[in-house]
């Protein structure tokens, strides 16, 4: 069946790289349609570059590159950390976070140029799909969506690379590393090629932003870290806007070899995937908002605040960041971070970063009278007995019902 007619302008969310190369062509073609090309700006640095001659040599009649760094770090990444997300509780949700706002970026600019379509280069076997088509719906209903990886017979690389050199689309003769990538400021994943092996080791040319740690530097660092209502403001006493926070943090984390996660995860599709994550920044980030959480937090705040993180994980992972039910979990969790204003001191060492320190001059729950192993004049300590037998009435009961039946 013929797609010429079907729509009349299309935003495709457009990298430069062979896929979305051959896609923003493979529009123009099949559907015979206007193909506006949109690139957003997450911090992958030297990956933008030439992009929008890329596009408008393949065929775009516009290109967009947005900068949302600072958009990326302070309304998606910041929330996700205060609420301590971590997938499966080892995944930072690097690639999953970005995702919504890629999407509410394109159809803003689908609105802006009058597109009727959207498009996106996401397999059939992932999880981007399902993320990138949620929120797509979100803001417009009644969107069409072109998924190409669903609807073409280009299934494997010699396939693209044939349509690329019937087209004329350049490509590269060879390429250095075989293994996919997905780079923002909060991480960098790798998949395919030797992962697919869940048994062969990454290999150390892979890695981008952290040295390996047995050759990081031999000293330890310390660096202090400020928040505010559960957000981090400042590094060492200078402030930052969120992305330079994010920035700054990789690279301390980066030079000592932090933040390096292999791992086997549970895609929403149903499959199990191998994917390679480096998240320098990101991994100090959770570790020093865990310390100032434990000084200014409830016991009881933080425990029910806990009880939700693998549920606020999975809708961020799966693709639900605008869902009512993650609205209103947010609300919950900012509430919790009131009062989570504060400092941890972290130590830096060969791949590894850890609390040396914590401290809230305005929230802090610790009280040296109450907790010293010294003389106090505050606590009873005989006033344990009946609380320890209060809560044992139950297993006691229990035991004099056994006792009675021998």
């Amino acid at each position: 069946m013929s797609k010429q007619g079907q729509v009349k302008k299309a935003v495709l969310a457009y990298s430069g790289g062979l896929d979305t190369s051959i896609i923003l062509k493979w529009l123009i073609e099949e559907y015979g349609c206007e193909v506006v090309a949109f690139s957003a700006d997450l911090g992958q640095g030297e990956e933008l570059d030439h992009i929008p001659e890329k596009a408008k040599q393949t065929g775009a009649s516009a290109c967009h590159i947005l900068d949302l760094k600072e958009e990326f770090a302070r309304d998606f990444v910041f929330p996700m950390f205060r609420a301590n997300a971590i997938y499966e509780g080892r995944y930072f949700l690097g690639t999953s976070i970005a995702r919504p706002l890629i999407s509410k970026a394109q159809m803003e600019i689908a609105a802006k140029e009058g597109a009727d379509a959207v498009s996106h280069g996401a397999t059939g076997k992932g999880n981007d799909q399902v993320r990138f088509e949620i929120s797509y719906y979100h803001f417009d209903p009644s969107v069409k969506v072109i998924a190409p990886w669903r609807e073409w017979d280009l299934n494997s690389r010699s396939a693209l690379e044939a349509y690329a050199k019937k087209h004329g689309i350049p490509v590269p003769t060879s390429k250095k590393f075989p293994w996919s990538s997905d780079r923002n400021l909060l991480h960098i994943s790798f998949e395919g090629d030797v992962l697919e092996n869940p048994w062969t080791e990454a290999p150390k040319e892979m890695y981008v932003l952290t040295v390996a740690p047995e050759d990081a530097p031999d000293q330890p660092e310390y660096v202090e870290i400020e928040f505010e209502k559960g957000d981090a403001v400042a590094i060492n006493g200078e402030r930052l806007s969120p992305a330079q926070l994010m920035l700054k943090l990789n690279e301390l984390g980066g030079k000592h070899g932090i933040g390096r996660v292999d791992l086997m995860e549970n895609r929403y599709v149903g499959m199990k995937s191998r994917g390679v994550y480096e998240t320098p920044g990101g991994t100090i980030l959770e570790e020093a908002h865990r310390a100032v959480e434990s000084i200014t937090m409830d016991r009881e705040v933080m425990h029910l605040r806990d009880s939700l993180i693998p549920r606020y994980a999975d809708m961020v992972y799966n693709g639900y960041w605008f869902a009512p039910e993650r609205i209103a979990l947010q609300a919950l969790i900012d509430q919790t971070q009131q009062t989570v204003n504060g400092k941890a001191r972290i130590k830096l060492y060969k791949g590894h970063c850890r609390v040396v320190g914590r401290d809230s001059a305005t929230d802090s729950l610790f009280n040296v009278d109450f907790a010293t192993f010294e003389a106090d004049e505050v606590y009873n300590q005989a006033d344990a007995e009946g609380f320890i037998k209060l809560n044992a009435l139950r297993l006691r009961i229990a035991a004099m019902q056994r006792l009675a039946q021998k």
